[in-house]
């Protein structure tokens, strides 16, 4: 990626398959990566990620053309596709490494994603306390090949049918104007 504009956010919602999926139909995302972020240990591996022990979260490293959709935008869609407040916990995967967390890269990234979180408790969007972390971002491991594009490449795959599937159907629904055109 050559373009200067571009601008990157870092965010955890459970299982990086799915929010992977999510984000890449969106208009001006250029390029989601799954990986790993927020823990002790440099370079983990998936088999260590999923002990929990490591503190990493499962996320996605995205980048974004702010012409076309905002930081704002994004954050949005990430509430919408994904429980904020359960802990540790998004459906059937459960741990520290499933938790909804959003990795700032700058000040204005942490005051967006705190207006937003005190915007949907005022009006009590969710029936539950949103329990999403706000850290600054730390070093992203990309996560094997084989976790890339994950959805795209499996959807037959019965986790993306009954996971991802109904959050993809949401985004269509909600978001429908910030779709990729195919």
């Amino acid at each position: 990626m050559d373009n200067a504009n571009l601008k990157k956010a870092t965010l955890a919602g459970g299982c990086f398959w799915c929010t992977e999926a999510v984000f890449q139909r969106l208009e001006g995302v250029v390029k989601v990566n799954s990986g790993f972020t927020g823990g002790k240990i440099k370079n983990p591996a998936y088999r260590e990620i999923i002990t929990g022990r490591t503190g990493h979260a499962e996320a996605i490293e995205l980048y974004f053309d702010p012409e076309k959709i905002t930081y704002e935008e994004l954050l949005l869609v990430f509430f919408a596709t994904h429980d904020p407040t359960t802990l540790n916990r998004q459906q059937n995967d459960v741990g520290t490494q499933y938790r909804s967390a959003i990795f700032y890269h700058d000040e204005e990234q942490a005051e967006t994603a705190r207006n937003i979180i005190s915007l949907l408790e005022e009006q009590k969007s969710f029936k539950d306390p949103v329990v999403t972390e706000i850290t600054e971002a730390s070093a992203f491991y990309v996560a094997e090949q084989e976790h890339q594009d994950f959805y795209n490449r499996h959807r037959q795959q019965p986790y993306c049918q009954y996971i991802i599937d109904p959050k993809i159907t949401k985004l269509k629904e909600l978001f429908s104007n910030k779709l990729k055109k195919n």
